[in-house]
């Protein structure tokens, strides 16, 4: 189990390569898919091109969607696209990296679906059987005296070969078509690698400036999201400890009180004590429920601007300081000083 957790954290800090192995999973589940596929075509002229063409489109339809689903970048495009503005601006050109990301990796599964279908050709032979010329094959006197719909018939039942009689017209028209599909499918994959050869030979031509300023956002856009959801998770955490403390200490103070004093573990109680303030740090201030549910739809609605100024968190911190050390000399705890009002006095001494 611990080589599985070790796997599964790292898989999900490097989301990258994750979801490139997600995209070369689905590819081989694509051709083992097709591979494990009972093709069977109808051999009847009204559903052969439909059959055809169907297996060809829809399964890579679905590969692509599939692709969009189990890509959870998906929700962080949408999530960025429908905010508010706000206090923070919205960069097209960070989007539009984000989309061509999502869209990149869900096109592998569909292409070799296509790929394997179009060298296997039984999707092509089921299609196009009805628009052989049988006088081609030298076999003319197959369909002599026949009329038009009884010929069509005929052509539709040779990807059948239970149904056509003729073996050799069979056989030879089934390799004419498969070698038209095999062409069709060598193209397909020159014209993808080719696609790609210039994607990745072009891009460098621009300015690689923007590029990378758009490839930091999205990722800063993902990272923002995973600490955002931890820091809730972690406060959660933390809201439900120290509410469930307050809780039994309210109801069973006395009982509670009374069994410390009788066993004296102080260790304990120190350890108790530093458990739960560390639990309320974590609240970092906010502990009501009205607070909380502001926080998270202000969030969304006017997310900070991302211009940190160095200046002002050095003066905060250093009020932060200074605040304790105050409270520290004054003997008060965690420097609530700043509450309190200072009192000025003032001494009056008369020589009388």
């Amino acid at each position: 189990m611990d080589k599985f957790r070790m796997m599964f954290q790292f898989l999900q800090s490097n989301q990258e390569s994750f979801m490139n192995g997600i995209c070369g999973i689905m590819a081989l589940a694509s051709a083992q898919m097709y591979s494990a596929f009972e093709f069977s075509c109808p051999c009847m002229p009204e559903y052969n091109y439909t059959y055809g063409v169907g297996l060809l489109i829809v399964p890579p339809i679905w590969f692509f969607l599939l692709g969009f689903v189990l890509n959870n970048n998906v929700s962080v495009l949408a999530e960025e696209w429908k905010r508010p503005t706000g206090k923070r601006t919205k960069d097209p050109s960070v989007l539009r990296y984000m989309l061509c990301s999502i869209t990149q990796r869900s096109l592998i599964a569909p292409a070799v679906w296509v790929s394997v279908t179009l060298m296997d050709g039984k999707s092509f032979i089921c299609a196009f059987s009805i628009s052989l010329d049988i006088e081609k094959f030298g076999n003319a006197s197959l369909i002599k005296g026949m009329s038009e719909t009884e010929t069509i018939k005929l052509l539709a039942k040779i990807p059948c070969k239970e149904l056509f009689e003729n073996h050799e017209v069979r056989v030879a028209a089934s390799r004419y078509i498969k070698c038209i599909s095999q062409a069709c499918g060598w193209m397909f994959l020159l014209l993808m690698t080719f696609t790609a050869f210039m994607v990745r030979a072009i891009r460098p031509c621009f300015t690689q400036a923007a590029f990378l300023k758009t490839k930091y956002w999205s990722h800063y856009i993902d990272i923002e999201r995973k600490i955002f959801d931890e820091t809730c998770k972690e406060h959660a955490k933390s809201f439900a400890k120290v509410c469930i403390h307050q809780y039994f200490e309210n109801i069973s103070g006395e009982m509670l009180s009374g069994h410390r004093h009788c066993c004296n573990n102080d260790d304990s109680d120190n350890e108790d004590e530093d458990k739960k303030r560390s639990d309320e740090d974590k609240l970092l201030g906010i502990r009501a429920q009205d607070d909380m549910n502001k926080i998270l739809g202000n969030w969304h609605t006017c997310k900070p601007a991302l211009a940190l100024k160095r200046d002002q968190l050095h003066a905060e911190s250093n009020g932060k300081l200074n605040g304790n050390m105050n409270g520290a000399v004054n003997g008060f705890a965690q420097g609530h000083t700043h509450d309190m009002e200072k009192k000025e006095w003032a001494v009056y001494y008369s020589k009388v």
